[in-house]
């Protein structure tokens, strides 16, 4: 077996795994606060057990981070296994929760995706979408990485991924700010903890999917301007040897 495709299913199988364990974690802490089934408004937690989840959250994507930089040999291929462990993390994150919880209903089911630094909701296509852009991008890297091609992300590109992910975030986070400047003063500081966290009162609304395909388009953009880069560097490799 190739050292590469090797490393590839190796990061695979660790990414599997991580999204099991996610997936087992959030059924418990369902049965414990949802016997009834997940819905929104959620259910208020202990601040201490909120603590717990925004921290469990943050060892997550050092995990996720952690097995990039060991997989990688340069820093374009670290990313690439950390958005590929990433991408895949959050797809069987969701695969096992339907066949464990048979959860969500359906793929425009609302869930809560992070906690850090403020609640991030959104359908669940929108995030499985981003991590099959991931996945793309990834095996563009890898590719291109095994013709001996120096596979460095530009400044241009990194300006139109870093910009698209960013107005993704914005979406994700867009319907939860809208709602706590509606129902809140200005003075007032979003705390997730306490008893009268703003989140607990929280029943999304419209996601709103204009700035989202703005932040995938933008995405895209990068991702296409790369691979043509790519190939036009590897098509001149090929005629100079």
């Amino acid at each position: 077996m190739k050292p590469l495709i090797k490393t590839v299913s190796w990061v695979t199988v660790f990414s599997i795994a991580m999204g099991f364990m996610e997936t087992v974690v959030v059924v418990y802490l369902r049965k414990i606060y949802y016997p009834a089934g997940f819905q929104f408004p959620l259910v208020a937690m202990e601040n201490d057990m909120v603590i717990i989840e925004i921290l469990r959250e943050a060892a997550t994507i050092i995990m996720l981070l952690g097995i990039g930089y060991l997989a990688g040999k340069t820093t374009s291929q670290k990313f690439a296994f950390f958005i590929l462990a990433f991408a895949i993390w959050d797809i069987c994150y969701y695969l096992f929760l339907k066949l464990l919880l048979n959860w969500p209903e359906s793929l425009f089911t609302w869930d809560i995706l992070f906690l850090i630094p403020v609640p991030w909701v959104g359908p669940v296509i929108a995030p499985c979408m981003v991590s099959l852009k991931m996945i793309v991008l990834t095996l563009s890297i890898l590719y291109f990485k095994e013709l001996g091609i120096n596979t460095q992300i530009k400044p241009k590109e990194w300006i139109l991924l870093t910009f698209g992910s960013l107005t993704v975030i914005v979406s994700f986070i867009w319907d939860f700010f809208k709602y706590f400047s509606q129902e809140h003063t200005s003075s007032k500081a979003f705390n997730l903890t306490g008893k009268n966290v703003e989140i607990m009162n929280y029943i999304p609304g419209d996601f709103n999917w204009w700035i989202f395909i703005v932040g995938q388009l933008t995405i895209i953009s990068g991702i296409i301007i790369y691979i043509l880069r790519m190939q036009k560097e590897a098509n001149h490799s090929t005629r100079n040897v």
